[in-house]
């Protein structure tokens, strides 16, 4: 099965909608994590094909459960979930932050390469940064655990924000939250091609409740 085919296959699994620019987008952006791989060791996986589950379909597992809106990515790395997301949903805004440069040096020059207009990165610390807006939604997917992801970014969340992290099992976490933090639900994912345990945790904090 090529690169293509195994996308595809796992986004009608997902049962989501992606058409076929978006789709080459993700594989150049692949390319380009797989290229850059070699010298700044972005990640751990090197394979092609385990890249193509483990962090297109993993981040794309996400979608159906997030909502409209201005998204931080917390600890972005290489720009998982951040990039896809951006690539998945171009009507949104997306800010990307890490205080790695190496690999907020990557996502730049992705942004740049696969032309996307809705998104920008950052490289700085979560905890000093100030930015002129705030979000209505921050997302994690490798960043922290639960209660420091949210004690480190509360001065960045929306008045009506709330928090995603992807975990795996995040039954451990859910009993360390910040005061006036709760969660809101915890959504079992299932990522085709991933033999792990993911699920998706969606927190609030009093005075960022949904509106």
């Amino acid at each position: 099965m090529t690169l293509a085919e195994e996308l595809q296959c796992g986004i009608t699994q997902l049962e989501i909608v992606l058409n076929e620019e978006a789709q080459n987008k993700l594989l150049d952006y692949l390319a380009l994590l797989q290229k850059w791989n070699k010298v700044y060791n972005l990640t751990a996986i090197r394979s092609e094909q385990q890249m193509v589950s483990h962090h297109l379909l993993d981040s794309l597992a996400v979608m159906p459960h997030l909502w409209p809106g201005r998204w931080l990515d917390v600890g972005c790395g290489a720009g998982l979930p951040g990039i896809v997301l951006a690539i998945a949903r171009t009507d949104w805004q997306f800010v990307l932050i890490d205080s790695n440069s190496k690999k907020t040096s990557f996502v730049q020059q992705a942004i740049i390469e696969l032309g996307l207009l809705n998104v920008s990165v950052n490289c700085v610390r979560a905890e000093e940064w100030q930015p002129p807006e705030r979000f209505d939604g921050i997302i994690s997917r490798a960043f922290t655990d639960l209660g420091n992801f949210l004690r480190s970014t509360r001065h960045l969340v929306a008045e009506h924000g709330r928090w995603v992290a992807m975990k795996g099992l995040a039954e451990q976490e859910l009993e360390a939250m910040p005061g006036g933090c709760w969660v809101e639900c915890v959504i079992p994912l299932r990522v085709p091609g991933l033999d792990a345990a993911r699920s998706l945790v969606i927190a609030t904090c009093e005075g960022s409740e949904a509106k």
